[in-house]
């Protein structure tokens, strides 16, 4: 399953990370970028440190995924 990561800095300068799972792609960098900006100025979320401040980073990352029988 892939996702994408959005990173932002809260108010006491700590990483809060928004998950969302199957992105479209190819990923587009501008509208992420376009996407987190309306994030932190409409205030959508808010973190244990406070609200989301700037943008840090985003990602995609992909994880395999296997069951294990037991029995």
């Amino acid at each position: 399953m892939k996702k994408i990561d959005l990173v932002f800095l809260n108010e006491q300068g700590k990483s809060v990370t928004l998950s969302l799972n199957d992105p479209m792609e190819p990923v587009n960098a501008v509208a992420v970028k376009d996407a987190m900006t309306e994030i932190i100025t409409r205030n959508v979320f808010t973190s244990a440190g406070g609200q989301l401040t700037s943008i840090k980073s985003a990602r995609v990352s992909e994880s395999i995924i296997t069951p294990i029988e037991l029995g």
